[in-house]
């Protein structure tokens, strides 16, 4: 077991309680919606174990996909490029952290903020996995085509002895999980 959650309350919600083992895909249902975000980074800051919550007991870390924010500074004069992104945020002796390199446009020196919605969430998954197969992810800013490509990308993970939570805010994958927790509100 990597996670026991005992179920989670706040003034606003309550998450159901569930354990997270190996091998298994956890989807938190949070809603859509303008709480969206700020309930995705409360719940992501506990099963990361920064913040600590009384009902929730976290035997092994799992980590979070960040998702790739630039300074614009940075940005305008001297961008951050795909293989510099790697070198620091990834495992560099790990298969994933040259996965990305199978979509025939993307090189090295690609830079990482002309990268679209799924390829720029592949490459911080990718990062991830390179390091770690237990994550807390999400598909914000994803289409469907590139959320369903993330999700089975998890998957295979999952199965080769991963675990995962998807902090979602749309129910496609309630059918396609191991356990389906829906948030509660108050």
């Amino acid at each position: 077991m990597l996670i026991e959650n005992k179920g989670i309350k706040t003034d606003t919600f309550h998450i159901p309680p569930f354990d997270l083992n190996v091998g298994e895909i956890v989807v938190l249902y949070l809603f859509n919606g303008q709480h969206f975000y700020e309930t995705e980074m409360f719940l992501k800051d506990v099963f990361i174990g920064k913040k600590k919550d009384e009902n929730v007991v976290i035997h092994k870390k799992l980590t979070f996909v960040e998702h790739f924010i630039e300074p614009k500074i940075r940005r305008f004069f001297y961008p951050v490029t795909v293989g510099e992104y790697l070198k620091k945020n990834a495992d560099l002796k790990s298969p994933y952290a040259s996965k990305i390199y199978e979509i025939e446009w993307i090189n090295e020196k690609t830079k990482v903020n002309t990268l679209t919605g799924n390829p720029r969430r592949l490459l911080s998954l990718y990062a991830a996995l390179s390091k770690t197969k237990n994550i807390v992810f999400d598909v914000v800013g994803q289409d469907p085509k590139g959320a369903e490509e993330t999700y089975e990308l998890v998957k295979e993970v999952v199965n080769k002895g991963g675990a995962a939570i998807l902090l979602d805010c749309f129910e496609d994958m309630k059918n396609d999980c191991t356990k389906y927790v829906e948030l509660q509100w108050n």
